[in-house]
């Protein structure tokens, strides 16, 4: 496994490959390294860095990028559904349920919204309450705030 750093304007994010695919990103605060992982690039994590670049400079609103995030069947369904909002748009923990044919799994659904290993690349910052109030991310809700700004949302 590979690992870079990527300055952004919600700190520095630690992005992580293996075979190719990204498997992690981390916000600050939250970097740990595993045995077998060094600090090296390689291309997808230039391509990752290059369409958050993109992204950050609101160039990019879709990523292209191959991912191999590790959870369990329930957490992948949520996460795809995750990847079907649109730039811009939110959706409540209610919604991503709906979506995903168990309307009554909201906290399921928020407990897999909260494991998502690739966030902002997997937009779980989409995700708010049924009230419209932001509810909790990985990155603290000041980055969520930021993204959603962003986006055109907030």
């Amino acid at each position: 496994m590979n690992f870079q750093y990527f300055d952004s304007p919600l700190g520095k994010l630690r992005l992580v490959s293996n075979d190719g695919q990204i498997v992690q990103l981390e916000f600050a605060g939250q970097h740990s390294t595993t045995t077998g992982e060094r600090e090296r690039s390689d291309a997808v994590l230039t391509k990752c860095q290059h369409q958050l670049d993109q992204y950050f400079s609101g160039k990019r609103k879709a990523f292209d990028l191959p991912i191999a995030a590790q959870g369990t069947a329930f957490q992948r369904l949520v996460w795809r559904a995750l990847q079907r909002i649109p730039y811009g748009e939110t959706r409540s923990y209610a919604d991503i349920a709906r979506n995903i044919m168990k309307p009554t799994a909201m906290r399921a659904v928020g407990a897999a919204n909260g494991r998502n290993p690739v966030p902002v690349i997997v937009p779980c910052h989409r995700v708010i309450g049924s009230n419209g109030s932001l509810t909790g991310f990985a990155g603290g809700i000041n980055a969520k705030k930021t993204l959603l700004q962003l986006e055109g949302v907030l």
